[in-house]
């Protein structure tokens, strides 16, 4: 049994040691970092719980009796200790997103938001969505799912809605995209932290399907996802959303596909069939999202990335289609009437370099007429958000000042204008 308790104490010494230091290269060493630093980070308490029934069994079997054993079981106290100190260095992004709003928006942001707004914000987190993570519901929220928006190429797309249950009317919109590196994933597994705690306190939100590839080719995933903002307008009164207020999250792919819905509104070459509808966002969150696809400041630390834009997405080499790509990269879209933004990103993601991140919001920053928000988040891994954890729930709270900050400027300006033209009318 000592002999089982050293391999034991091995596995989660590496576990934790890929935790604070995950492998950015090569890429399939990348992906497995990744997944492995993800699920022990910010489910560290739920691992080191399993982890000690399984020492105790071997301990009370005699693990203890020989000298490896003993080690073995320091050891394991040592990774122990360092796992849990590292999950409640997700606190850390509670200072870390009220400092990014505080120095965007002005120290006296939350006096600027109506109390009716403010005073559904949380400071805590809810101690037990973190203990008992599965499955993500809240009992204030009804999801209407499956609800089909558009057909194309042979394939029926769908969202789902969300929605407080005593159905409020005129709500704004949050639209979630999903990630999954353009050819994966869809809208059940992501976002939905954020989902129902936005739905929760009076939006509604929908999660979008969208084409993936290789079925798909660059720009279709943003056409769908314009489709289905026109869609979602145009059924405003059934689902009881205010068509004039519409802010875009994503991650991953999902936040680049969001930035581009937020830096190409309007435009008829991404609205085939649908030119004239109005595809302006007032809003945009965006996390752990890839925003230059040509990769001019060399940021990607493997190949893979390139690789699969090129076989995949865009299904064109770089060399062969610059211009295409130039145009697929938010980083190059940029301009001065772009919507608010909130872009945030972990420093220890080992998929997407936070280095896209850094050199996105500095573009936007240096054009924008409007607030650019930029918290990135320390010990954070790619995908932190996906299911409740202390850094989740921290990082969620700010996102929702941001949205109420953004909201309420958006009604002061639009009660300004009502004033404005009643002015002008007498």
């Amino acid at each position: 049994m000592s002999w089982w308790l050293a391999l034991l104490a091995l596995v989660s010494g590496w576990l934790t040691w890929n935790v604070y230091r995950p492998a950015y290269a090569p890429g399939r060493r990348a992906a497995v970092s990744f997944f492995l630093g993800w699920l022990v980070g910010e489910l560290a308490l739920h691992h080191v719980a399993a982890q000690a029934v399984l020492a105790f069994a071997l301990v009370w079997n005699g693990a203890l009796e020989r000298g490896v054993g003993v080690l073995a079981g320091f050891g394991l106290l040592a990774a122990w200790v360092l796992l849990v100190r590292t999950y409640f260095k997700g606190e850390e992004a509670a200072w870390v997103m009220e400092q990014a709003l505080r120095e965007e928006l002005g120290p006296d942001y939350r006096e600027r938001v109506p109390p009716e707004i403010r005073e559904k914000w949380v400071e805590r987190p809810d101690w037990k969505k973190i203990a008992f993570p599965f499955p993500i519901r809240d009992p204030n929220v009804e999801r209407i799912a499956d609800v089909f928006y558009r057909r194309v190429a042979g394939v029926n797309l769908r969202l789902d809605i969300y929605r407080h249950r005593d159905r409020p009317k005129n709500c704004p919109l949050l639209i979630q995209i999903h990630g999954g590196g353009w050819v994966i994933g869809s809208k059940n597994e992501q976002g939905l932290p954020l989902t129902y705690h936005m739905a929760s306190r009076g939006w509604v939100c929908a999660n979008v399907d969208y084409r993936l590839s290789p079925h798909a080719t660059f720009p279709d995933h943003l056409v769908d996802l314009k489709a289905a903002l026109v869609w979602l307008r145009e059924h405003a009164s059934q689902y009881g959303l205010d068509p004039t207020f519409v802010v875009v999250t994503g991650g991953s792919a999902g936040a680049h596909l969001a930035a581009l819905m937020a830096l190409t509104a309007n435009d008829p070459e991404y609205q085939p069939g649908f030119e004239a509808a109005d595809t302006s966002v007032q809003g945009a969150v965006l996390m752990y999202g890839v925003y230059d696809l040509v990769d001019r400041h060399r940021t990607f630390r493997t190949p893979d990335i390139q690789r699969l834009l090129e076989t995949k997405v865009m299904k064109a080499s770089i060399e062969e289609a610059r211009a295409v790509y130039e145009k697929a990269s938010p980083i190059s879209r940029v301009h001065s009437a772009a919507p608010p933004v909130c872009v945030i990103h972990g420093d220890l993601d080992s998929l997407v370099p936070v280095e896209q991140a850094r050199y996105f919001v500095a573009a936007l920053r240096g054009v924008s007429k409007q607030a650019v928000v930029y918290a990135e988040i320390p010990g954070a891994q790619h995908a932190f958000d996906v299911f409740p954890s202390l850094r989740c729930e921290y990082a969620i709270a700010g996102i929702a000042r941001f949205l109420g900050w953004t909201y309420a400027q958006y009604l002061r300006e639009r009660s300004a204008g009502e004033q404005s033209s009643a002015v002008a009318a007498c």
